[in-house]
């Protein structure tokens, strides 16, 4: 499943099985051509050694044709196996949580109303269910957000934290579940927003949790100098490259960033975007081909991969 910067109310997705380089290929690729606000894009391995699957939602009816013959250089006639679907607004996350397990990380635990029966005592259980927006946990961008948010918090007590592009909410619940303080989180899509409201609500968070609408950082709650000690951004390589020097500036002297959203090859560049405005790499997570990194403020000190 897909997270991060998602499209404003997505109507129509793309499917390609094809090889491990082909999709990351057009990943990068659509990712480049499509404005990340209308469509996000994403590929994974199905099966270990296996083909990989790639995925493009759209916030409206794509030029199919179009599409085909960007994709066909490099997968050749596979673009011709491509399948172009609708969404149902209704049902598409519903149907994505079906069969799905909770996901731990450290005490937290994102699960559905019908594994409450999982939770156990300690944890900090996250309630998510089926809306019109992305985001369950068991992505591995998500995934590896939550194990890096458990270990900065087995380093730290974070004072003001900000969640950018929070989709349903995950990482901002999590940080609120842990801290028990208010955590500000936004997103540019206003459904995202109101679902991410109604799940703070069936997890009994509502109070903690300030919520905006607004691309990035535009917004009071979150365009303040030097105010957030952890920012948390689970989005996708070309918006959080864009998105640098907005989250250098509400960072603190002493601030943690999480970023994830990324592939592999997304790497280096979010490194040397980030490096230009004073951060180095603490920490990185590896999960199901893709990244999420721990970057602080200083000169460089970098630790082993998780």
């Amino acid at each position: 499943m897909l997270e991060g910067l998602q499209p404003a109310r997505p109507t129509h997705i793309l499917r390609l099985t094809t090889t491990e380089k082909a999709a990351r290929t057009i990943t990068d690729l659509l990712g480049e051509v499509f404005d990340p606000g209308e469509t996000a894009v994403a590929s994974f391995e199905t099966v270990d050694d296996g083909p990989w699957l790639f995925e493009a939602y759209f916030s409206r009816q794509p030029d199919e044709n179009a599409i085909r013959d960007l994709i066909r250089p490099y997968v050749g006639d596979e673009a011709d196996q491509a399948v172009f679907t609708t969404i149902d607004q209704k049902d598409w996350v519903a149907a994505s949580l079906e069969g799905l397990v909770p996901v731990r990380a450290g005490r937290f635990l994102i699960h559905g109303a019908h594994d409450r029966d999982k939770v156990q005592e300690n944890d900090w259980a996250i309630e998510i269910e089926a809306a019109l927006a992305f985001g369950t946990g068991h992505h591995g961008t998500t995934h590896s957000c939550l194990m890096a948010l458990w270990d900065e918090l087995k380093i730290r007590k974070p004072k003001n934290v900000l969640d950018v592009g929070t989709g349903t909410g995950i990482l901002a619940f999590a940080a609120a579940k842990a801290l028990r303080q208010p955590i500000v989180a936004g997103d540019i899509d206003p459904i995202a927003i109101e679902v991410a409201k109604e799940n703070a609500k069936l997890n009994g968070i509502a109070p903690w949790i300030q919520f905006y609408v607004g691309p990035g950082t535009r917004s009071p709650l979150a365009h303040r100098q030097g105010h957030f000690d952890l920012v948390m951004a689970n989005i996708l390589a070309k918006p959080l490259r864009m998105l640098a020097p907005d989250l250098a500036f509400v960072a603190s002297k002493d601030a943690t960033l999480i970023l994830s959203g990324l592939l592999t090859n997304d790497v280096a560049g979010i490194l040397s975007a980030y490096a230009a405005q004073g951060f180095h790499l603490q920490r990185r997570y590896d999960l199901d081909g893709w990244v999420a990194l721990v970057m602080k403020v200083g000169g460089q000190h970098e630790v082993p991969n998780r």
